[in-house]
């Protein structure tokens, strides 16, 4: 077995990952694990640049010095870090996490990479813990699908976009069984489109420029 796909392997069933329980009561979609910190490694390994390509993912966000953004289920920080710098100077990004020790080892990592306008923040299973009304973007980076309480999430995060904020969801393509990702880690558009919709979120573009993801941006 190659290295990438035993990493796969040992993510998903890994003693460190959080079981989620349910199912979406719409789409009768079946929520995935959380990824538990033990899965760490595999959101910095070498290969995600070729495998997912981040930086063209990033860039499609369209980030300016001064934005308020939030990174919801930022893991390790891969994400937050790399947009804080294209925020600053005057910019912001909230990094929310349910996981203590992911949020530590994001802190080590700011002060490795000398980042200082990143504010690490404990949520939930039903609230991000963002501020109200500040967020010109929210993104989740294949972290959506592992929502236990999808819709109290969406709620709070509409709550906290400004009035022309942006949430932007990657997922893996469902629709690719070639994606080598468990069905229950990927998201069609269909799902996607009919869980947010019937949050009050409009789908303003759909992006396929990178190799495996969608990239959802939707709009209060």
């Amino acid at each position: 077995m190659a290295i990438k796909q035993l990493l796969i392997v040992l993510l998903l069933v890994s003693p460190g990952s959080i079981f989620a329980q349910g199912e979406h009561p719409i789409t009768k979609r079946k929520y995935a694990q959380v990824m538990g910190f033990g899965g760490a490694p595999w959101l910095e390994r070498s290969e995600r640049e070729e495998e997912e390509n981040p930086d063209k993912a990033i860039q499609t966000l369209d980030l300016k010095p001064g934005m308020t953004v939030a990174d919801v289920g930022a893991g390790s920080g891969y994400f937050s870090i790399r947009m804080a710098k294209l925020v600053a100077p005057g910019g912001r990004v909230y990094a929310s996490d349910i996981q203590q020790p992911m949020l530590d080892l994001m802190k080590r990592r700011m002060r490795d990479e000398h980042v200082t306008n990143v504010e690490l923040v404990r949520g939930t299973y039903t609230d991000p813990m963002l501020p109200a009304g500040k967020m010109d973007l929210i993104i989740l980076v294949d972290v959506y699908h592992e929502f236990s309480e999808p819709q109290a999430m969406l709620r709070k995060m509409k709550e906290a976009l400004a009035p022309t904020g942006r949430l932007v969801l990657l997922e893996y393509r469902k629709e690719d069984p070639a994606v080598p990702i468990r069905p229950e880690h990927k998201m069609s558009v269909a799902e996607v489109r009919t869980e947010l919709e019937a949050e009050g979120f409009h789908l303003d573009k759909i992006s396929e420029v990178l190799p495996r993801q969608h990239i959802f941006f939707f709009k209060k």
